[in-house]
């Protein structure tokens, strides 16, 4: 497969320079369907869905979904998606992307953004191959979706119906070319109000009920009986995170250190690809909570009292590997004379989602390194191998 390899560039340098963190895309999706339009692409084939106005949390614009027509021999194939997704981190504002040698690397004190301009440029340059070189190829929808780092919300509330029916999907967020991730874990996330009882914490103490210290003890138990981080039970793997601990509408948890707490809030989150697991995991968390408040009576044996609360996030997949679309994805890597290694992913992927709506959908990479990190770089060499990539998937018969 050949491409322009300095447009392709090009294109991830302007995608990188554009600010876009998640539920902000509304400028980086314009510039993205702009950039279709000067690749080739109908302005009557590129459009947003309403998924802005479904996602619980404020959201300024939709998915970008792109059909582009057959051509040639492979017209009548069955349709192909690819996507990826428009957000960056909040870490990504203010980017100043510089390329290093064969690296592009942020130039200020943020993250750059590779995670996921890199896929942006990818399908924009894939539209653009097709369209310069007359490439035969199936139906193809590009999805671009937006809120993929806060909780792969544009995937999940993706109107299908603009999407159309289509075979397979293939998704561009990691780091390899050569990586064909074919699951991920499920999530679950958790939060908890804790009420306690304010007194004076210098004249009676013993009065008061500190929620403070009962999310102290139930962090404390969880810790102790294996339930925080890398968890491992009887077989069964997992994670968990504790990522807020607050008080009310965001503030620090109590007001002043004469009084004793009466309230805090904790949220965290609980993975694994076993979503029994993920069960699991929360449970233990809400047990150690409701424990937690049982051992921490005040003077009159009143105690506090807990509120838990628990989302599902997203599925856990893992596709079987006699699928189609991992044999699709196999044969288009060792067309590059790649090696293809399936594998699973411990993040969440709008490929949950996709999966879960019908559609098969495994992820590849685009050069992406270090993302969420001040230290984030892009592998120039790894994201033009990913352009060369999408253009295989989009023409192998």
């Amino acid at each position: 497969m050949t491409h322009d390899a300095k447009a392709a560039l090009d294109r991830l340098m302007r995608f990188l320079l554009i600010e876009g963190v998640t539920g902000q895309e509304a400028a980086i999706g314009a510039d993205v369907a702009r950039a279709l339009v000067e690749a080739g692409v109908a302005a009557d084939v590129i459009g947003f869905d309403d998924a802005n106005t479904r996602i619980p949390v404020p959201t300024e614009t939709g998915n970008l979904i792109v059909r582009l027509p057959g051509r040639g021999a492979l017209s009548n194939s069955p349709p192909l998606m690819f996507m990826t997704h428009l957000d960056t981190v909040p870490l990504c504002a203010g980017a100043k992307p510089r390329i290093d040698g064969e690296r592009i690397v942020s130039g200020g004190d943020t993250a750059l953004g590779g995670d996921n301009r890199t896929g942006c440029a990818v399908l924009v340059t894939l539209a653009a191959e097709l369209a310069r070189q007359d490439l035969d190829h199936p139906p193809l929808v590009l999805v671009f979706c937006v809120r993929e780092e806060s909780g792969l919300w544009g995937a999940r509330y993706i109107d299908l119906e603009r999407v159309g029916p289509v075979a397979m999907g293939f998704n561009f967020d990691s780091s390899k070319p050569s990586d064909i991730v074919t699951g991920a874990v499920g999530a679950d996330s958790w939060e908890v109000e804790i009420s306690g009882r304010a007194s004076h914490a210098g004249v009676a103490p013993e009065r008061g009920i500190s929620a403070t210290m009962i999310a102290a003890l139930a962090l404390a138990e969880a810790q102790a009986g294996g339930w925080f981080g890398k968890v491992v039970k009887g077989g069964k793997a997992g994670t968990s995170n504790v990522g807020t601990v607050a008080g009310r509408g965001g503030r620090a948890a109590g007001d002043a250190t004469n009084v004793v707490t009466d309230y805090a809030f904790v949220e965290g989150e609980s993975r694994s690809h076993d979503m029994a697991f993920v069960d699991e995991i929360t449970n233990a968390y809400e047990a150690a909570f409701r424990n937690a408040v049982k051992s921490l009576p005040n003077s009159e044996g009143k105690t506090g009292s807990i509120t838990f609360t628990r989302h599902r996030k997203y599925h856990a997949f893992a596709l079987d590997p006699s699928l189609p679309v991992v044999a699709h994805g196999a044969a288009a890597v060792s067309s590059l004379g790649l090696t293809p290694n399936p594998r699973l992913a411990n993040g969440g992927l709008d490929a949950n989602w996709l999966t879960l709506h019908g559609i098969p959908t495994v992820t590849f990479g685009a050069g992406q390194n270090e993302p969420h990190t001040v230290d984030e770089w892009i592998d120039i060499p790894a994201f033009q191998d990913a352009c060369r990539l999408a253009i295989a998937l989009a023409t192998l018969r």
